[in-house]
């Protein structure tokens, strides 16, 4: 199982508390795939939605147009539709519809040739839990390199 790696959203991980991680599949176009090999893409900004039909949308990702595309080439910022199973999105649905949960995507990878997105189930940080995790951070990288230069 080849895994490459192409984006992560690192700002999720200081904006938000991941709670549950899934893999979801994406429909794309075949511009936008040469787009996401070249390594084209930014989820920074990327959030997903539920709608009453139960399929999951991927909003507000950026995938560049294609350098040698055509007249057919993509929108670098249209919808995108995530495959997941059924009962994976019901369970999903029943949850965001909590209050302060999200779906928001952590990164963007091919395994085995297909465009795969980890997607997460978060809740937002207030300040005090943002700067708590900072000096958790820096207190590690302190031991770490005390202990290297021992």
């Amino acid at each position: 199982m080849a895994i490459k790696s192409v984006v992560r959203n690192r700002k999720a991980w200081h904006e938000y508390e991941i709670l549950e991680k899934f893999e979801a599949g994406i429909a794309l176009v075949g511009t936008e795939v040469k787009s996401i090999r070249e390594g084209k893409v930014k989820i920074t900004e990327a959030y997903c939605n539920i709608d009453d039909q139960l399929q999951i949308d991927l909003l507000e990702m950026e995938i560049s147009q294609y350098t040698f595309g055509n007249i057919h080439n993509h929108q670098p910022r249209r919808k995108r539709k995530l495959l997941m199973h059924k009962r994976e999105i019901i369970r999903l649905f029943s949850k965001v519809k909590e209050k302060g949960l999200t779906l928001v995507p952590l990164s963007m990878y091919f395994k085995d040739g297909t465009v795969k997105v980890e997607i997460a189930l978060c809740r937002g940080k207030k300040l005090h839990d943002k700067r708590a995790s900072l000096k958790d951070k820096d207190a590690k990288m302190e031991i770490d390199r005390a202990m290297k230069n021992q």
